[in-house]
């Protein structure tokens, strides 16, 4: 087959695969797409299909298909990072800055440490970290990659949930908003490369003054206009990120992170964000999975990826329970805003391919993390449901009304 052909093969069992099992599996709350996608990439890749059927494998995902597959999942996840940072409301979390601060804080810090804690359990093992990484920073990585939550997942959870325009929707929207600046910029702390230092200090440096340039310019052009002006701002940012060696997904997060959301059509960025989950960022999960193996062996890969998971979802869940009482929230509101925040599925694993990629970890910590963020995701809903009908239920008793900081008012 030429090239062109595999290519189109290999779109054909990405668009149909996963949408013909997420249908088979008739339950969006237990797999949401996005997580099938996912596990279908998985399959395809060299842990599963690679090792099963090694010929076949080679066959169709050839050198020149996957460069094909990595130009579009690259420009697909720039994108999608993009939007999350646009959904950042910093206004919104400074008016609401007690709640939003101590919330967004006991969210991230409590996984952190629980998730570091076991990465340096399982570094005392070897295999765990990559060529070129340092044990702090694998160990930090593994921390973060427990404490993520992925915010366009939990947008499109919330649209499900019919909770996102709610009080409750929009406070869990600043506690992930104010998260997702932690993981870049600990991202970025991560990948500080000395040789390239000069090279980031001017990225720092210099970034303030052409954002400010940059809001100057959207402010006069047309509506219409600024979606094209900042797709040319998106690629410029990560070109500049990436070759100070920060990252292009740091680039593309700050470039979305400056602009204002009330800037563009809310509903256009809407239709963007599901037209991307829709044709483009299947094609990233692919190139996730293409990424997966299974060296670990199956027993020890399990058990890492369930020890990662205790740490992650224990982690948020006694973060947000102690922010609760400090906040004195309603009974099972921290319980639902908790479950609310497992979402892991794309962040994560954008989070952790960068790690890939700098060899910090090796493969089979990659994998046992994307095990992890899948199981996560996928508890994600059913549990927030559960909580959010014993919510209404104590709503009905007619207990206090509260807030959108989180407080108590009188009635």
């Amino acid at each position: 087959m030429t090239d062109n052909e595999l290519f189109l093969l290999i779109l054909v069992l990405v668009m149909g695969l996963p949408w013909i099992a997420w249908r088979r599996l008739g339950d969006a709350d237990h797999a949401p797409l996005v997580v099938v996608q996912i596990v279908v990439g998985v399959l395809l890749g060299p842990g599963v299909l690679g090792a099963a059927a090694p010929g076949l494998h080679a066959q169709i995902f050839t050198p020149t298909a996957i460069t094909m597959l990595n130009g579009i999942a690259l420009w697909a996840v720039m994108l999608f990072v993009w939007l999350a940072g646009i959904e950042l409301d910093l206004g919104a979390a400074w008016a609401a800055r007690r709640d939003s601060w101590v919330t967004a804080g006991m969210a991230l810090l409590t996984p952190l440490a629980l998730g570091s804690t076991a990465g340096a359990l399982i570094l005392m093992h070897p295999g765990w970290i990559g060529p070129k990484g340092e044990p702090w920073q694998a160990i930090l990585g593994i921390g973060m990659a427990c404490a993520v939550t992925a915010l366009p997942i939990l947008i499109l959870l919330m649209e499900r949930l019919a909770i996102l325009r709610t009080p409750l929707g929009q406070r869990v929207l600043r506690y992930a908003s104010l998260d997702d600046i932690a993981i870049w910029a600990v991202l970025a702390v991560i990948l500080l490369d000395w040789p390239r230092m000069e090279r980031q200090l001017a990225f720092i440096c210099a970034f303030p003054f052409v954002a400010w340039g940059i809001r100057l310019l959207m402010r006069r052009l047309a509506e219409a206009e600024r979606l094209r002006a900042s797709m040319v701002w998106l690629a410029v940012a990560g070109l500049a990120a990436d070759w100070a060696g920060l990252h292009f997904m740091v680039g593309a997060f700050l470039a979305g992170v400056i602009l204002d959301r009330s800037w563009f059509d809310a509903q256009a960025l809407d239709r963007l964000r599901d037209m991307l989950l829709l044709t483009v960022m299947p094609i990233f999960f692919l190139s996730t999975g293409l990424r997966t193996a299974w060296s670990m062996g199956g027993v020890d890969l399990i058990a890492v990826a369930a020890l990662l998971l205790a740490a992650a979802v224990g982690g948020k869940l006694i973060g947000l329970r102690v922010a609760g009482h400090w906040l004195q929230w309603r009974r099972g509101e921290a319980g639902v805003i908790g479950w609310l925040l497992q979402t892991k599925a794309l962040i994560m694993i954008i989070f952790v391919n960068i790690l890939l990629d700098r060899q910090v970890i090796s493969g089979g910590t990659f994998t046992a993390l994307l095990l992890m963020a899948l199981a996560s995701t996928m508890l994600t809903t059913p549990m927030a449901r559960r909580g959010l009908r014993a919510l209404a239920v104590l709503e009905r008793q007619d207990d206090p009304p509260v807030s959108a900081s989180g407080q108590h008012r009188p009635n």
